[in-house]
């Protein structure tokens, strides 16, 4: 009993300690804690050789968890569509999945999904990407399946004619979808009809009904080459093992060297001018604003990156706080800066109530100028913001492998990842303001708003913003496709 008593004692004690020294340590709620340090990303070792073909492959070995993420990136995308025939790389990639080898489109489906692994094509608008996920006990089947696509694509002129249907379905539907018209016009007069980058990467509807088998196969036998293209591995692999079974898929695919494309950057905006669709009845108006903006490999980029981030590239953004928090004119806002080879767009968006489109036009303005000005805290606070952020990139090894495609398209160094927060958090107040004056031009930009012009016009018209001009959906969009029932 003695024991028992003396058991409890100290129990008690040592709870009465416990609860004082949590009262003496009540956390200061009247300010947020401080931040410690941003953790730093440590990715293993880039290694590099090449296939008897000729075909480059990075590898980041990745052993945590038994999965592997293959990446082919083919130097080729939208950008390299001739001029009558929009929309070909789009197709071609779409088209690759459908069978492959000896199977057809279903018996390709059912063999991959027979696996538990994903096999998928997509065009971007510089590269081409095949890409296949799957557990390593499966990886030779996969592997298998994954080289009949790259090397032997069926393109089956059955899936054609359903691809075809199905674009211009797309095209069709895009007539009622106010954030696709704001789009499509905000990407044709920022970089005009001719260039690449202002056009729709699924083509048009006179290309889509020209497109035939032959077309595809011409295409994809121009750009699909083991020198026109790089590998990407991710996962629990080692080089030797790797090497051994990439060699035995992959080494009958042969093809020369493809010359790069000549592509010039589109001229920059010279005056502020304001495009009005009308979209009778629409609940709210979809505002995009911008000019052109940088390339990829602009010495700017982290200055740039910063800089966004206070003005449209986090939650607690200016333009997020102005319109949204202060005045709940949308429930978001936001800007980007789109990066390619060629310098992309630099664009601010938002969909706000119908009643106060010219408000939040006079908003945008206001933040736009304003930019040019931050603070000291701005600034760290962004650098935080990214810096804290950027190691939860790179998690799984799709995400990985999704990183290592912008080392190669843009010839980054190997450290470059790990390197890419001691980098941002160098950034300086003096660099935002500079690259704010450089990039964002009030006076030099493009607007566009799609809405109820009934009820918007007389307001906006006072705000001379420029010149207006005001357009249909088909000036847009041209009309809308007829589909035949089959």
């Amino acid at each position: 009993m003695k024991k028992h008593l003396v058991v409890g004692f100290l129990i008690m004690y040592s709870w009465a300690l416990f609860v004082e020294a949590a009262v003496a340590q009540k956390p200061d709620r009247t300010k947020p804690p401080k931040l410690g340090p941003p953790p730093t990303l440590k990715l293993p070792p880039l290694q590099r050789f090449t296939l008897s073909n000729g075909l480059p492959v990075l590898l980041i070995e990745k052993h945590q968890v038994p999965l592997v993420q293959i990446t082919l990136l083919v130097r080729v995308g939208s950008a390299m569509d001739p001029p009558d025939r929009r929309g070909l790389a789009s197709l071609t990639a779409a088209m690759m999945e459908e069978g492959a080898g000896e199977r057809d489109a279903l018996a390709f489906a059912d063999a991959v999904d027979f696996l538990g692994a994903t096999i998928n094509v997509s065009a971007g608008m510089h590269t081409t990407t095949v890409s296949l996920f799957t557990p390593l006990s499966k990886l030779d089947s996969a592997l298998a399946l994954f080289a009949d696509v790259i090397a032997r694509p069926r393109f089956p002129a059955e899936e054609l004619e359903r691809k075809r249907i199905e674009r211009l379905t797309t095209l069709q539907q895009w007539h009622d979808e106010p954030r696709i018209i704001a789009s499509q016009l905000f990407n044709k007069v920022l970089f005009g009809e001719q260039h690449p980058y202002g056009v729709p990467t699924i083509g048009n509807e006179q290309a889509l009904r020209a497109f035939t088998v032959q077309d595809l196969r011409s295409f994809y036998a121009a750009y699909f080459s083991p020198r026109n293209a790089t590998l990407i591995v991710v996962g629990d692999v080692v080089p030797a093992v790797l090497r051994t079974k990439l060699e035995a898929e992959l080494a009958s695919w042969k093809g020369d060297a493809v010359p790069p494309p000549s592509l010039q950057p589109a001229p920059q905006v010279q005056a502020r001018k304001l495009y009005v669709v009308d979209k009778p009845g629409a609940p709210q108006s979809v505002i995009r604003i911008g000019r052109i903006g940088a390339a990829r490999t602009t010495p700017d980029y982290y200055a740039i990156t910063v800089m966004n981030t206070i003005l449209g590239g986090s939650f607690t953004s200016r333009l997020n706080n102005n319109l949204r928090e202060e005045h709940s004119y949308t429930y978001g806002a936001g800007s980007r800066f789109t990066m390619l080879p060629l310098p992309g767009a630099f664009l601010a968006f938002s969909d706000v109530h119908t009643e106060v489109t010219d408000k939040a036009l006079g908003e945008f303005m206001k933040e736009l100028r304003a930019i040019a000005s931050v603070t000291e805290e701005e600034v760290q606070r962004a650098k935080n913001y990214v810096a804290l952020g950027y190691p939860s990139q790179f998690q799984s090894v799709g995400e990985i492998a999704g990183a290592l495609a912008e080392v190669v398209l843009y010839n980054l160094p190997d450290d470059y990842f790990n390197s890419y927060t001691s980098r941002i958090l160098a950034v300086t107040k003096k660099d935002v303001e500079r690259v704010a004056r450089t990039y964002i031009d009030p006076d030099r930009i493009v607007i566009v708003v799609v809405g109820d012009r009934k009820k918007i016009e007389q307001a906006i018209a006072p705000l001379q913003l420029g010149q207006i001009e005001y357009l249909t959906i088909e000036d847009v969009l041209g009309k809308p496709p007829v589909i035949e029932k089959p």
